[in-house]
């Protein structure tokens, strides 16, 4: 029997639980906030996933683990506009998206799936095109809704030493508390990774 694709976040956040800065925008990227990614660049050992990158020892072992478990990038509309996947493009080298938006969009590219029937469709939808490997959330809004309906199996939090004092915050309002279990922390230089399970 094949085991169903998992569902996860793992996003950079300040301590004070923004993942972007004031004024993010298509050209801005995500604001003020681009030491939120510092550590993708501040260590010595590559990427094995994503060329380019050049991490510290920990947060390359981190960051690989999850990137290769990707199969499919689940976005939110707010986060496809302003990283600039509207041109093309995915967050992921080697994984397709899927776009979450209930407002039109221009026209999707090569890799790209509109769904705008909500987060169970959309979940749906990312699950089938990653076929053995795990669905990444990203985006505030998508994380939310997805964890509100219950669809959420683990959060990864890249948990970054700044209080933003504003932007968008990684977590919306739930409907209810949501449990979650620390499976693992690491700390690393410019970042404490913490590694959670949502507790059905």
């Amino acid at each position: 029997m094949t085991a169903i694709s998992k569902v996860f976040s793992a996003l950079s956040v300040s301590v004070d639980g923004y993942i972007t800065g004031r004024d993010p925008s298509a050209g801005r990227g995500l604001g003020d906030a681009s030491m939120l990614f510092d550590w993708y660049f501040d260590g010595d050992t590559p990427s094995q996933v994503f060329d380019g990158f050049k991490l510290s020892e920990p947060s390359a072992r981190v960051f690989d683990t999850a990137a290769a478990r990707v199969g499919v990038s689940l976005v939110g509309r707010n986060t496809y506009d302003d990283s600039g996947w509207v041109n093309g493009g995915t967050p992921h080298p080697n994984a397709p998206l899927v776009l979450l938006s209930h407002r039109a969009v221009p026209e999707t590219r090569d890799r790209q799936t509109l769904v705008t029937t909500g987060i169970e469709d959309a979940v749906a939808a990312a699950r089938e095109l990653a076929g053995d490997k795990d669905v990444a959330l990203m985006g505030g809004g998508v994380v939310t809704a997805a964890l509100a309906a219950g669809l959420v199996d683990e959060l990864i939090l890249h948990q970054i030493p700044v209080l933003l004092g504003a932007g968008r915050p990684f977590f919306q309002s739930l409907p209810e508390h949501v449990q979650l279990r620390l499976i693992d922390a690491v700390p690393a230089p410019g970042v404490t990774h913490l590694h959670y399970e949502v507790v059905r």
